[in-house]
């Protein structure tokens, strides 16, 4: 079983949170942040990993703490979760239609940590969510997994179906990019001969 958990505790946030890679897509969400833990729910489902999130934040001054210190902790517990890499597909790439939006997401578990975020949202909210946040949960995933990742929507026009866009192209390029490859299953993905 490939799995992570991790506590993380700042005067800003109290977090702890467990990945199985090789779940079912059960999520156990609560963040405080109702928008988050849609995202955070649906990224269970559609990469099909189990996930487990109890999150305490200063969210009488906004959002932000917590959700960055989330992408923090979430990305470090995939990367414990894959451990050495062997065998993994390792890259990745998906198109989600989410109605009028079309998203684009390409993955490489490459031990190289870059975000590239290309993604404009119509208004500046979802409800009482800062969609500035979105950015900052991806940056902080991906910097504390090790991953090269490029979103970018290419067209829409209702933030929520953006955001939601984005959640959903890293889960399902995610469930891909980890999958263990038949054909290589234990083999570390590069000519290097190591990640990370």
């Amino acid at each position: 079983m490939r799995s992570g958990k991790l506590s993380r505790t700042t005067k800003e946030t109290e977090i702890a949170l467990a990945v199985n890679l090789d779940g079912t897509g059960r999520a156990e969400v609560a963040t405080g942040i109702g928008f988050l833990d849609h995202m955070l729910d649906l990224l269970a489902r559609h990469s099909r990993m189990d996930l487990i999130v109890k999150a305490k934040g200063d969210l009488h001054i906004d959002a932000h703490h917590t959700t960055e210190d989330i992408g923090i902790v979430l990305g470090q517990a995939v990367k414990q979760a894959l451990g050495d890499m062997r065998g993994i597909t390792r890259y990745a790439d998906v198109h989600i239609p989410m109605d009028e939006t079309l998203t684009r997401v390409a993955i490489d578990i490459s031990g190289r940590p870059v975000l590239v975020f290309r993604v404009e949202f119509p208004r500046d909210k979802i409800g009482e969510f800062d969609v500035d946040l979105v950015r900052e949960f991806f940056q902080a995933f991906a910097m504390n997994a090790g991953v090269t990742l490029h979103v970018e929507t290419l067209y829409g026009d209702n933030s929520h179906h953006v955001a939601e866009s984005c959640f959903k192209g890293l889960a399902r390029a995610l469930r891909a990019a980890v999958a263990i490859d038949p054909a290589a299953q234990n083999e570390i993905p590069s000519t290097k001969g190591s990640l990370g």
